[in-house]
């Protein structure tokens, strides 16, 4: 059966025109055509086609590049024709590693920010952990990366997936600097989707860019079948040391490991991604690359570096850069002497005894437990003691044995006693509590002003129950209004945690103090209008100190953060030497905050339960410091992934950053063109004005239908468009939002990834009609035997994605080819700007058939140019590809060889299966990864060649 069809071939189906980007040979001897829509009503839709079944639909037509059909243009300056081209050539897929599009997004571009995208697309897919130190901007770095891929046509579809307090952070970090709408899908908004569809169709087909919480998907084992229906160019992980594997298989790791394989593209993003055991980031790394580790447990950076799929830096790396945006912390440790009642309670504390908790150190570690809440606070206690109380009151209640029974009861007295001693501290006697007000009253050193707008106060605990304390206690002793303190905790649900973050950052709220649990250590920017922080208490976890601290010590910071430690001094030999680990965690996160070794070197998890053991190992009397140096609290650890980051990545933007050449040299200027050309050759009703800068437009009908793909936030009041290509006024823009009860901004970024200008593209490519190319007639330029025809082309790979693409001007004298040049090269000689002169002559039909009989020509020395263009791009890469086959025969060795050391403690029928299972999986998983290479590496042998315009001199 002889192929007919090609991928990048344009085709005619149903009166509509598509583009081929996969073929597929079925079991009943026909043809699969997945195909993109590229006319008007079908532009952005992908169908599959059967090549017999078209039959009896009009059939399918190739569409010949030499049959282009060419049209005279009427409009003035030929402005239809260069928007068209312009449109066409923006549409250029770049075919290097530099970033052609995500630096020029709504930022004060930095070098540090491309890095991260520029080290991705020197891979072969772009998977990558972005693990930057706390406030650096991954974020922006992922929307970079992102904003590439769309314009490399690599980003249609996109999930995002964050903890659920984050969801509207980044979805309108996305939209206000790369405008793109991602549709957010928390549990209510995924139901609302589920409620409009059949029951049987997947939610996560309706909407191509969506945000959810990854908590949100664990809890419905349904979406486990969704996810595994559904596919997507990019997956976003935010936090992603929530879904490492750790002790156990959790959900949120297992949910993330079936994410991994459903996208081409992986971003993950974590300030704290190795918390000190192997396994947890092996597993993390595996999923970008499930190639890379063949022992997690033993592996270094030799193993996987050159993979370039971690990338870290920590504020000392890049602080030329950061110089003006990220001043050094003010950090200070405020002491107060404990009360009597305090010692007291702290007496009771270390002398109790509890009978129930006698075995393996539990009595120890309960009593820590409790240490642990009353350094936090006596209302934290007191809840402790209450659950125990509780627990032993249930049991004693079922118990028949007597000596379980006195024990019991013995133990419910040692509480009893420890709830009366907590009980006696009361606000004015809770020597941490009356610190913080002489912290925070007038006067004071630290000087807070919370009559002024740009002066907010975040307090962060630990304990619920001392959230609670603060929030009955602390308004009314700072004579605050009932509207300006909010508090955050991880039981509000994601409205009320969008709510609260929101205005705490607008300056118009009357919020001034902010009294936040650990839920708000994790992503959230509390910057804006506040610098100052007060631990209330100290956690037990440096990963928790880091986090804590970057909510106001983070990119864009103006001020200096000002940030204060609280703790009761004791006299008690034991609270002193506990206290004293404390301290020594407070100094290990103020070196990491100069770069002195790395806070992530456990989990939050792993961290308090060294701190918890580190407590419990001393009674006052050792020699604390040694205990604290073998347990590594005192270490300076060296950074465990600076390792993994390759060293060698270009450090200006002329080395990170391409430009591709342009008709228009803004996209302000492409827009206004493309408007008024909408406006005045096409009579659309745009409602259109035009400022420097600035373009405002009311929606016509069908920009208006692109609504329902977007998230219902972004799209403004009465269809009213507000763009400006000035990113000063973006920012003013957000700062007024952030003033007024406004969080989306009514003024839009005027880029090409805007919806705006997506729409502008496609009106402009359907300017002509189907398979047409305008004539451009310059006989004041050019002889009149004298033409040059434009023409695009390319090699897509064989997932249909353009692979290899080029612009080509050819040069004709009569029918005679004169040269075959790069598109820079006419436009040099014949700039496409205003000044071209259309008289409106048309020529005769004879002209006509004479310009149409130089379209072979033209085709073929494009088609020679592009065949030189792959021969020179694959022996370029040739090398680079052959290593990457022997460096994954490599690593299969590698892998079979980590399997039979660990099949060596099994023998006979078992061995044999464990054998068998994992050999099959390792067979997939190279499989699997050398499918993904062949198909997206290699390209296509036959081009796609498309005529663009014909310039000529003839009349």
């Amino acid at each position: 059966m002889t192929q007919l069809y090609t991928p990048g071939s344009r085709i005619e189906v149903r009166d509509a025109e598509w583009r081929i980007k996969r073929i597929d040979y079925t079991n009943t001897q026909d043809y699969a055509l997945t195909c993109e829509g590229i006319s008007e009503l079908v532009r952005g839709r992908e169908v599959t086609f059967l090549a017999s079944l078209e039959k009896h639909h009009g059939g399918i037509r190739v569409l010949d590049p030499a049959h282009t059909r060419l049209v005279e243009d009427q409009s003035s300056q030929y402005r239809a024709s260069r928007v068209y081209l312009a449109s066409l050539i923006r549409q250029s897929v770049p075919a290097d590693g530099k970033i052609y599009l995500g630096h020029q997004a709504a930022l004060d571009t930095m070098a540090y920010q491309l890095q991260p995208a520029w080290q991705a697309l020197q891979q072969p897919r772009q998977r990558i952990l972005i693990a930057d130190s706390v406030g650096l901007g991954k974020t922006i770095s992922a929307g970079i990366l992102t904003s590439e891929l769309i314009a490399r046509g690599k980003g249609k579809r996109i999930l995002v997936l964050a903890v659920k307090s984050m969801l509207n952070q980044f979805q309108q970090e996305f939209w206000s600097r790369f405008t793109i709408g991602l549709t957010r899908l928390d549990s209510q908004g995924l139901q609302r989707v589920r409620n409009r569809i059949p029951s049987n169709h997947n939610p996560f087909h309706v909407f191509d860019r969506a945000i959810i919480s990854i908590d949100t998907l664990k809890q419905d084992i349904e979406y486990r079948h969704y996810i595994e229906q559904a596919y997507w160019d990019i997956i976003i992980i935010d936090e992603a040391h929530n879904v490492a594997e750790r002790t156990g298989h959790s959900q949120r790791s297992r949910l993330a490991k079936l994410l991994a394989t459903r996208s081409d593209t992986l971003i993950m993003l974590s300030a704290t991604p190795h918390d000190g055991k192997p396994e947890s980031f092996a597993s993390l790394v595996n999923m970008l690359d499930a190639t890379a580790i063949a022992n997690p447990s033993d592996y270094s950076a030799d193993d996987f570096s050159d993979k370039g799929l971690v990338i870290r830096r920590f504020k000392n790396d890049i602080k030329d850069q950061l110089s003006k945006s990220f001043p050094d912390r003010d950090i200070d440790t405020l002491r107060s002497p404990a009360s009597l009642p305090e010692e007291h309670c702290y007496d009771c504390l270390i002398n109790s005894d509890f009978k129930t908790l006698k075995s393996s150190g539990a009595g120890r570690l309960f009593r820590t437990t409790l240490t642990k809440a009353l350094f936090s606070s006596p209302a934290a206690l007191l809840s402790t003691l209450a659950n125990r109380q509780r627990l032993l009151e249930n049991r004693l209640a079922k118990s028949q044995d007597s000596e379980q029974q006195a024990n019991i009861r013995h133990d419910l007295d040692q509480i009893a006693s420890l709830q009366q001693a907590a009980k006696a501290i009361t606000p004015a006697s809770f020597s941490k509590y009356q610190r913080l007000l002489q912290l925070l009253a007038p006067g004071s050193d630290f000087n807070w002003r919370p009559e002024q707008k740009d002066d907010r106060l975040v307090i962060f605990t630990e304990s619920v129950q001392t959230l609670e304390f603060l929030a009955e206690h602390l308004p009314k002793a700072l004579k605050l209004k009932k509207d300006q303190f909010a508090t955050l905790r991880g039981d509000m649900a994601d409205k009320q945690l969008t709510a609260t973050v929101d205005s705490f950052n607008q300056g118009s709220s009357p919020l001034r103090l902010l009294l936040c649990s650990d839920v708000a250590s994790e992503g959230i920017n509390l910057h804006h209008l506040s610098h100052r922080m007060v631990h209330f208490d100290i956690p037990w976890s440096l990963m928790v100190f880091q986090q804590r601290n970057g909510r106001i010590d983070r990119y864009g910071q103006s001020r200096q953060p000002l940030i204060r430690y609280l703790l009761t001094d004791s006299q008690n030999a034991k609270i002193k030497g506990d206290n004293r680990i404390l301290e020594i965690l407070i100094q290990k996160d103020e070196q990491a905050g100069i770069n002195i070794g790395d806070p992530s070197e456990f989990s939050q998890q792993e961290g308090e339960d060294r701190t918890a053991l580190a407590m419990e190992a001393h009674d006052g009397e050792l020699d604390l410091d040694a205990l604290l140096n073998s347990l590594n609290l005192d270490a300076q650890a060296d950074d465990s992934l600076a390792a993994f980051t390759p060293q060698q990545l270009p450090g200006s933007l002329h080395e990170l950053t391409g430009h591709f050449v342009r008709i228009f040299g803004t996209d302000y200027d492409y827009a206004k063109a493309a408007l008024q050309w909408l406006q005045q050759d096409q009579q659309l009703d745009l409602d259109l004005d035009i400022q420097p800068d600035t373009l405002r437009l009311t929606a016509p009908d069908d920009l208006y239908q692109r609504r329902t793909f977007l998230p219902r936030e972004v799209w403004p009041e009465n269809n009213r468009f507000v763009l400006t290509s000035n990113t000063a006024s973006i920012n003013r823009e957000l700062q007024r939002c952030r003033e007024e009860d406004s969080p989306w901004p009514a003024i839009h970024y005027l880029w090409p990834l805007h919806p705006v200008m997506e729409w502008l593209g496609n009106r402009a490519l359907n300017a002509f009609g189907r398979h047409t190319a305008p004539i451009i007639r310059q006989p004041q330029q050019l002889a009149a035997d004298e033409h040059w025809i434009l023409l695009q082309g390319g090699y897509p790979n064989r997932r249909g994605q353009m692979f290899l693409q080029d612009w080509s001007a050819v040069h004709l004298r009569g029918n005679q080819l004169q040269g075959c040049y790069a598109l820079e090269h006419l436009l040099a000689r014949l700039p496409l700007d205003s000044n071209l002169i259309n008289s409106g002559q048309q020529g005769t039909d004879d002209n006509l058939a004479e310009l149409q009989a130089l379209l072979p020509t033209a085709i073929a020395a494009t088609r020679q140019r592009l065949a030189e263009l792959k021969t020179a791009h694959e022996r370029q890469h040739e090398d680079h590809h052959n290593q990457q086959m022997a460096a994954l025969d490599q690593l299969k060795g590698q892998h079979l060889k980590q399997l039979e050391l660990d099949l060596a403690g099994l023998e006979g029928s078992r061995k044999d299966q464990r054998r068998q299972q994992r050999e099959h999986e390792i067979e997939r998983i190279f499989d699997d990864y050398l499918a993904w290479l062949e198909n997206t590496q290699l390209t296509e042998n036959e081009p796609y060649i498309q005529v663009a315009a014909v310039i000529t001199g003839s009349h």
